[in-house]
């Protein structure tokens, strides 16, 4: 899980809006609707990562 802390200064690295955590393996930019995984603990913020929402349903 994520520390509130880190949660709030992490941005999207696309647009730079505040990300919110959509689950305990992902956070949400609400600006773009893209996805970011979280592995073991530590997010992965790097666009080529990023997974567009409409794809993860």
């Amino acid at each position: 899980m994520i520390s509130q802390e880190l949660l709030e200064i992490l941005a999207c690295p696309k647009c730079h809006t505040k990300v919110e955590l959509k689950d305990p393996d992902r956070l949400r930019c609400p600006n773009c609707k893209v996805l970011y995984p979280i592995v073991d603990g530590i997010p992965v913020m790097l666009i080529e990562e990023g997974k567009p929402e409409s794809e993860t349903r």
